[in-house]
């Protein structure tokens, strides 16, 4: 994998890390006598869904990771990057297509 595509400041685009694999952690948890499923990517700040099914949950963490991806990148904000992304940085999924 080359250097990663990178902004008009030098810092890595959004898409690269969009590709880095958190970690999962996922569980099931009671809220107020019902059990749901939690998921979470504990590495990013305030990244968690909760859902009645462990698939519906990783549905609603996934848009929660993008979210806080997008968020903390266009404050300039430091992301973590635990390990290397998966793939090559190319357009960003959340970019709309052209």
């Amino acid at each position: 994998m080359g250097a990663p595509v990178t902004d008009g400041e030098g810092r890595p685009s959004l898409a690269y890390y969009e590709a880095v694999p958190y970690l999962l952690v996922m569980e099931s948890v009671e809220r107020k006598g019902e059990w749901l499923r939690r998921a979470e990517h504990p590495e990013l700040p305030g990244c968690v869904a909760e859902a009645h099914s462990a698939l519906e949950a990783l549905d609603k963490l996934e848009e929660e990771r993008l979210r806080v991806l997008r968020q903390l990148w266009a404050r300039g904000a430091t992301i973590p990057v635990p390990r290397p992304p998966l793939r090559d940085s190319g357009p960003s999924r959340s970019s709309p297509a052209t």
